[in-house]
C-alpha cells in the first residue's frame, strides 16, 4: 500500500505540471479584457501584476520552461556522451583524455549560476541561446560522470579482446562502451534535467535570456512576488508547479534506482 502510494504520489507530481506544460496553450483562452492588478477576485485563480488571467498564465506559462529544460538535456547528452567515452577509450594516450577533460574541469570549476549570468550578459537574448548556455554549464559535469561509468568496461578483459580481434573502433567505443555507460547516463537523466529546470528557472526569474513579457512559470514568480500578500497565488503557483516536476523527477528517478538494485539482487 505504501508503495502504491508513492508511485501515485511520483506519478502526480510529474504529470500535473507535465500535462499543463504539453496541453496548457491548447486549452488557454484567447486573452480578454484586464482587471485590476493582484485582484483575488478576477477569475478562479485571481489576476497577476498587469491584470492578466492567473490561470490563463498557468497555462501558457509552462510550455517554455519545461521545453526548454528537455532540449538542454537532450542536447547536454548529445555533447557529453561522445567526449566521455573519446576521453575514457584514450588508454595509453592519455593526452586525448586531459585535452578534454581540463578544459570542462575549468568550467565545472565555476559556480553554475555565476556563469549562466556571466554568458547570457554576453549573449544575445533568446530561447536558443538560453539553450546553448545551460547546455555549457551542464555537460562537463555530466561528461565527467559518464567518463567515470566507462573507465572500467574500457580497461576490462572484453575490451582488450575486441581490440585484439580487430574490431572497429566505432563498435568498441560508441557500442560496448556506449551499452556500458547507458544505465549511468539514464540515472543521471533525471539530476541533469532538474538542474536544467533549476537553471532555466532561475535565468527566468533574473530576466535571463528571455522575454519579461512572455508567460513563464519563472518569469511569473519573478514579476509577481512584489504582490505575494496581496495575492499569494500569483507566485506560489508557478513556483509550486516547478517544484513538484523537480521533485517528482528526483523520486522517479530513487524508485528507479530501487527497483533494478531489487532485480539486481533477485538475478
Amino acid at each position: 500500500m505504501i508503495i502504491l502510494a508513492r508511485r501515485a504520489l511520483i506519478v502526480a507530481l510529474i504529470a500535473i505540471p507535465g500535462l499543463l506544460a504539453i496541453a496548457g496553450p491548447l486549452l488557454a483562452c484567447p486573452a480578454e479584457s484586464r482587471s485590476r492588478a493582484f485582484d483575488p477576485a478576477a477569475g478562479p485563480f485571481g489576476s497577476d501584476f498587469a491584470g492578466r488571467d492567473l490561470g490563463r498564465e498557468l497555462l501558457l506559462g509552462g510550455a517554455p520552461i519545461v521545453i526548454t529544460s528537455v532540449g538542454a538535456t537532450v542536447l547536454c547528452y548529445v555533447l557529453a556522451v561522445p567526449l566521455a567515452l573519446t576521453a575514457a577509450a584514450a588508454g595509453r594516450r592519455r593526452w586525448i583524455d586531459e585535452l578534454i577533460m581540463r578544459p570542462l574541469d575549468i568550467v565545472l570549476a565555476m559556480p553554475s549560476l555565476l556563469l549562466l549570468i556571466l554568458l547570457a550578459s554576453i549573449a544575445p537574448q533568446s530561447v536558443i541561446v538560453l539553450i546553448g548556455i545551460v547546455v555549457v554549464v551542464l555537460a562537463p559535469d555530466a561528461t565527467r560522470v559518464i567518463r567515470a561509468a566507462a573507465l572500467g568496461p574500457a580497461s576490462g578483459p572484453a575490451a582488450e579482446a575486441m581490440l585484439l580481434a580487430g574490431e572497429p573502433r566505432w563498435r568498441r567505443v560508441g557500442w560496448f562502451l556506449g551499452r556500458s555507460a547507458l544505465r549511468t547516463v539514464a540515472a543521471d537523466a533525471g539530476v541533469r534535467f532538474v538542474g536544467a529546470l533549476y537553471l532555466v528557472a532561475s535565468a527566468s526569474f533574473l530576466g535571463v535570456g528571455v522575454d519579461p513579457d512572455q508567460s513563464n512559470w519563472g518569469v511569473m514568480i519573478e514579476q509577481n512576488r512584489n504582490g505575494l500578500l496581496l495575492q499569494p497565488l500569483a507566485t506560489l503557483l508557478p513556483a509550486c508547479l516547478i517544484t513538484a516536476l523537480a521533485v517528482g523527477l528526483n523520486l522517479a528517478m530513487d524508485e528507479w534506482h530501487t527497483r533494478t538494485r531489487v532485480e539486481e539482487t533477485q538475478t
